[in-house]
């Protein structure tokens, strides 16, 4: 899920692009590149977010968000 740690790898990744971004989560939709937005989406685990990109670099921006997230964020699940 989008807790604390892998909304701030979102932010932290989409702030690298110039394109505009937008995460959706159950009707909600924030500004990809604020923290405190991405967060508020509470986003847990197995839930589905939408990604919306606008501008010149939508394409790449679009490709290292799928890689992020298809990652887990980086992070190694607990056993």
């Amino acid at each position: 899920g989008l807790h604390a740690r892998a909304s701030a790898k979102v932010v932290s990744l989409l702030s690298g692009f110039s394109s505009l971004a937008t995460l959706e989560c159950r009707g909600r939709a924030v500004n990809g590149k604020s923290l405190m937005g991405v967060m508020l989406l509470a986003a847990g685990q197995g839930a589905h977010v939408r990604i919306k990109l606008d501008g010149p670099d939508e394409a790449d921006a679009m490709r290292a968000a799928e890689s992020l997230f298809s990652r887990g964020f980086d992070e190694l699940e607990s056993a």
